[in-house]
This record gives C-alpha cells, sequence and structure tokens, in this order.
C-alpha cells in the first residue's frame, strides 16, 4: 500500500488532488508537459495557483463532479461580476484570466465564443481554499438551485421536516444525553466490580423465569384453547381454525418444555462453573482499578481508524486521477483514465482498507492482553509497571507485528468471500431462484460463523503469545488445546458472561432513553422525537458496547491465564498460583467439593512474561 501511494505521487496523482489540475490536463502551480493531442496542454502555470470553475454551482452528484469548465488562476475574484466588462477588467486589473486561455481579455465583450469559454455570469464571490487551491464561492446564493431542491423535498414531506426540526431543537438535549450515555458505561464497568456475584445471578435467574414463565404461558394458552374447543359452538370452519390452533399451541409448548428442562439440566449442572465467571468479573473489575487506562483503549483505537481511513480515501482519491489522460470524445477535455494492469492497484488498495483496519482492531487485543497478562503474573501488585498499557504498546510494536498481521489478514481472508457474496446476493435480488438464494445465504452464514470462531481463536492465540513470546501458529495451537481442555467453562463465560454484559449494555441505552424522553417532553415545539431518540440511543450503545467489549476482552484474557496457571501449578511449594484471591477461592473451593483436579504439567513450559 505504501507504493500505491507512492505510485499516485510519481504519476502525479497526489499533486493534481491538492494543487488542483484544469479541463486541458494543466497542474496549476507548475510547469506542465503537453498532452498529445489536446492543444492548451503543457502550460507554465508557475504564477496560476488557484482552479477556477466557468459554473461551480452545476454540480453532477450522480458522477460526483462539477459539469464546467476549469481554468488555473492567479487570483480568485472576490467580488461579483455582473457583466463581462466586470471580467475583462478584472482580468486586466489582476493579471488573472478566468476565459478559456485561447480567449485573450480584450476580446472578452466581442468575442462569441464569450458564452462558452467565459464564466456563467454573474459570476458570485470567491475565496481560494489554500490547501487544495480551489476557488469556492463565499456566498450561498451559488446553491440556489442545490437549496431549492432540498427545501421543496423538505416542504413534500411534512414528516421529514417535523423530524429535522425535532433535531435541531433539541441539539443540546442530544449533546447532553451523549455525554450521560458515556458516564454510565464509566459507572456500569466500576458497578460490575462490586456487584459481579449479583449480577451473574440476576442474569441466570432471569433466564431461567423467562423460560419457566414462557413454558407456563404456552400451556394456559393451549388449555385455555382446548377448553375452547371442546365447549365451542361455533361454525364448522371455526372448529377448524381453533383446532389448528391447538394443536400449534400444543407443539409450541412441548418445544418449550424440553427447551426448558434441557436449560435447567444445563444450568443444574454447570452451576459450580458460574462461580468462575463471577470470579473472573471480580478480578476484571480489579484489573480496571489497576491499569485505568485500558478504559481509554476504544479512543486510541477508534482515532487509529479514523487517520488510517483518512489516508485511504485520499490515496484513493489519488488514484482516481493517477491514469494516462486521454480526450474525452464527448467533452473534447482531458479525463485520467487507469489502464491495465494498474486497475488491479484499486482492488488490492480495497483489500487493504479490510487487512488493516483488522489489524489495528487486533493490534489493541495484543495491547489489552499484554497488560493484562502483566498484571496476572506479577504476585505483588504493587510492583506493577508505572505504564503497564504503554509497555505492553512497546513490546506489541516492538516483537508482535506479525503475529498481529497474520491474524488479521486470516480474519481478511474470510472477510473478503463474504462480503463479495453479500454484494451478488443484493445485486441478484429477485433474479435467482430460491435454490440459489437459500446457498448464497447458507454460504454467507457459514462465513460468517467462521469468522466469528477464528476471531474468538485469534483473540486467545494473541494472550499465549503475550504469555510464551511464542509465534502465531504456535500460540493459536496451545490456545486451542486450553480452550478445548476447558471447553464447558468456556461455554458458561461466554454465555453468562456476555449475556450479562449485553444486559449492561441493554441498561446504558434503556436509561439514557428514558432521560431522553424525559428531557424531550419539556419541549413541545415539535411532535417527532423519533429521530433524536435514535440518534442518542445509537451513540448510547456504541459508547457502552465499546467500553463493555474491552471488559469482555479483560476477561477472556482473565480465563485463559487461570486456565493456564492451573494446569502447570498446584499451589505446592515451587509451584505457587499467580492467581487473585478471588480466583483463589474459586479453586480451594473446588478442591473441597472434589471437582478441581490439577493437571500434571510442567511448569517450565508456562514462562512468566518479561516486564
Amino acid at each position: 500500500m505504501g507504493c500505491i501511494c507512492g505510485f499516485t505521487v510519481y504519476t502525479g496523482g497526489a499533486l493534481r488532488i491538492v494543487r488542483g489540475y484544469d479541463s486541458y490536463g494543466n497542474t496549476c502551480g507548475r510547469r506542465n508537459s503537453p498532452i498529445k493531442g489536446i492543444e492548451l496542454s503543457g502550460l507554465n502555470m508557475t504564477e496560476n495557483k488557484y482552479v477556477f470553475f466557468l459554473d461551480p454551482c452545476n454540480i453532477d452528484f450522480l458522477n460526483r463532479k462539477i459539469k464546467s469548465l476549469a481554468l488555473c488562476v492567479s487570483k480568485c475574484p472576490d467580488e461579483e461580476l455582473k457583466t463581462y466588462s466586470d471580467v475583462k477588467q478584472f482580468s486586466l486589473s489582476n493579471g488573472s484570466n478566468l476565459c478559456s486561455y485561447d480567449l485573450s481579455p480584450t476580446r472578452y465583450t466581442s468575442s462569441s465564443e464569450r458564452y462558452t469559454k467565459c464564466p456563467k455570469l454573474p459570476v458570485p464571490p470567491s475565496k481560494a481554499v489554500r490547501v487544495l487551491h480551489r476557488c469556492v464561492p463565499t456566498e450561498l446564493s451559488c446553491y440556489a438551485e442545490l437549496a431549492q431542491a432540498f427545501v421543496s423535498f423538505v416542504n413534500d414531506s411534512s414528516a421529514i421536516q417535523r423530524v429535522i426540526a425535532g433535531v435541531l431543537a433539541s441539539k443540546e438535549i442530544i449533546l447532553g444525553l451523549c455525554l450521560l450515555a458515556l458516564v454510565l458505561s464509566v459507572i456500569l464497568m466500576v458497578v460490575i466490580r462490586y456487584i459481579s456475584k449479583v449480577l451473574i445471578w440476576i442474569t441466570t435467574i432471569l433466564v431461567i423465569l423467562g423460560a419457566v414463565g414462557g413454558t407456563g404461558v404456552l400451556w394456559w394458552l393451549y388449555a385455555d384453547h382446548r377448553k375452547a374447543l371442546d365447549n365451542a359452538t361455533t361454525t364448522v370452519f371455526g372448529k377448524e381454525v381453533v383446532a389448528d390452533n391447538v394443536k400449534a399451541l400444543l407443539i409450541y409448548a412441548i418445544i418449550s418444555t424440553v427447551f426448558t428442562v434441557v436449560l435447567l439440566l444445563v444450568i443444574f449442572f454447570m452451576r459450580k462453573r458460574v462461580a468462575l465467571t463471577i470470579a473472573l468479573f471480580h478480578v476484571a473489575g480489579k484489573v480496571f482499578i489497576h491499569l485505568p487506562l485500558l478504559a481509554l483503549q476504544p479512543f486510541w483505537t477508534f482515532l487509529g481508524l479514523m487517520l488510517f481511513w483518512v489516508y485511504w480515501i485520499s490515496v484513493f482519491l489519488f488514484l482516481g486521477i493517477s491514469g494516462t489522460p486521454m480526450k474525452s470524445n464527448a467533452t473534447g477535455l482531458v479525463e485520467f483514465q487507469m489502464k491495465q494492469p494498474f486497475q488491479y492497484l484499486v482492488w488490492y488498495h480495497a483489500v487493504g482498507l479490510i487487512w488493516i483496519s483488522e489489524f489495528i482492531l487486533a493490534f489493541q487485543q495484543m495491547t489489552i492482553a499484554g497488560a493484562v497478562v502483566t498484571y496476572y503474573f506479577t504476585r505483588n501488585k504493587s510492583e506493577i509497571p508505572a505504564l503497564p498499557i504503554v509497555s505492553s504498546t512497546w513490546r506489541a510494536f516492538r516483537y508482535h507485528l506479525g503475529t498481529v498481521a497474520k491474524g488479521s489478514f486470516i480474519i481478511t481472508l474470510v472477510k473478503i468471500p463474504r462480503l463479495i457474496l453479500t454484494y451478488l446476493h443484493s445485486q441478484l435480488k429477485g433474479k435467482e431462484n430460491a435454490c440459489a438464494r437459500c446457498m448464497l445465504k447458507a454460504c454467507v452464514c457459514c462465513l460468517w460463523c467462521l469468522e466469528k470462531c477464528l476471531a474468538f481463536l485469534n483473540q486467545n492465540a494473541y494472550t499465549a503469545t503475550a504469555i510464551n513470546s511464542t509465534n502465531f501458529c504456535t500460540s493459536a495451537r496451545d490456545a486451542l488445546g486450553i480452550l478445548v481442555e476447558n471447553a464447558l467453562r468456556v461455554a458458561t463465560i461466554n454465555s453468562i458472561g456476555d449475556f450479562a454484559l449485553f444486559l449492561g449494555k441493554v441498561l446504558v441505552v434503556s436509561c439514557t432513553a428514558f432521560v431522553g424522553v424525559l428531557s424531550l417532553n419539556y419541549q413541545r415545539d415539535y411532535t417527532v422525537w423519533v429521530l433524536p431518540l435514535f440518534i442518542v440511543c445509537l451513540f448510547a450503545f456504541l459508547v457502552a458496547h465499546c467500553f463493555l467489549s474491552v471488559f469482555e476482552i479483560v476477561v477472556d484474557v482473565l480465563f485463559l491465564c487461570f486456565a493456564i496457571d492451573t494446569k502447570y501449578n498446584d499451589g505446592s511449594s515451587g509451584r505457587e498460583y499467580y492467581m487473585d484471591k478471588a480466583l483463589m477461592e474459586f479453586v480451594e473451593g473446588s478442591k473441597k467439593g472434589g471437582r478441581y483436579k490439577p493437571a500434571d504439567g510442567d511448569p517450565r513450559e508456562m514462562k512468566k512474561m518479561n516486564i
């Protein structure tokens, strides 16, 4: 991707975007080489540094370009020019010709070509944008047609008008509610630290009550409909409908009963493993107390993604005009077209967007894993480095970039075919037969499941790398072995734990929405709250997801550290545990119950992380 960026610089695409270029292929602010077949190309534009459009308001939104002749000028007109005499006087006074290069200023008022080669009257005042060197109109009246179309669209739809008015009138409330969502997310992470036991059991009880209650309601409905069928005095057709409903309710009730029984049995046999989830949540809360900078990781990751996306879009624009200059048969002006094999650079650049975005997210996981591993395998927590997050970031950058690159590339290899199949499905919607549609959806679903499984394995591989400093494949193999050995524990943590965190996200969104409804109730200048509330709830969910996703990563890292700790240590002299007191109490309780048997592993296989 660096070579692609270099290619755009070498071919002049980057310079054309930054400096601007006219409709004859001349780059403004520099000497140019002539283009074969274009008469006005190859001009010296050293003094003409700005791009001026003869009709700047003629914008083609469909093709994303301005349908106007562009020229390089030395100065943008800062006052409105109403007649061609004004245009002539401006050119003679400032040396900035606003008409085509082959039309001298003295002919502006007399030549018949002035209607096609001179700017559309009146010429609006404009200001030079020094970063991109374009003359941009300063008066909004220039965009009257665009504004009029937008206003007419809004006026035609009273609902849209009310929604837009609602957003504008409640902008202060929206900002306040977004800040409230941020505060609630931080408070929730602190609260989980102290009520982890209550939270997990409340979640488990809610699931049980929901399953039992749903089953009871289905059986009650079945009995009620069965009674109505026995006492029915309706027509034969009505009895058939009631009979069908009775059969359907019986089937649903039986399925719900089986599901509830299985769920209760699973919870009963896994009830002791729920204690591990509680302990991990408790320790994860302590991790955030000792490593408060962990909560800022989503911000740094978001900033990194934004910077990369800005770079990616810039290079993508550079590629658009890095091709060979060609004369358009329709307009007779210059267009830059990229020929084979350089067209494949765009596709390679698109793959890079996915890969590096996944790389940045994986780097965050590696950084968090390194910091949590440092915390876990430090017996005396007072000896934790002053900035373990910074140390973990440096270790990941210095030693583990290859691991992060390989893990993110594997995700990219799965995500690209899924995106292609999704695109094909959207393009062929309504055209393919039922079998093809079913196969496409099945393939997309399978690739999505594979992507999620690989992402979970990658995250644990990064943790194994942070512990043992092994390469990606070795770490993935070791992590997979540990996960298989603790399959039931993994299932418990990822089901109950994730559901509890999901309830936390719902809690943040619900509280924010509730306060939003109360706040918006005091403003009755409009009747539609849909968009303001939607914006607030979406922001609240994203903020809660960012914070709790970090909490989820911390829990997963702690579990792998705990599994490795219990595999290679048994608490005896020379093989002491590294784990926290809460996890130690869980192990001691398991030993007393006869449910825990330490593995006969070699403690030399596990290396303490270098800190």
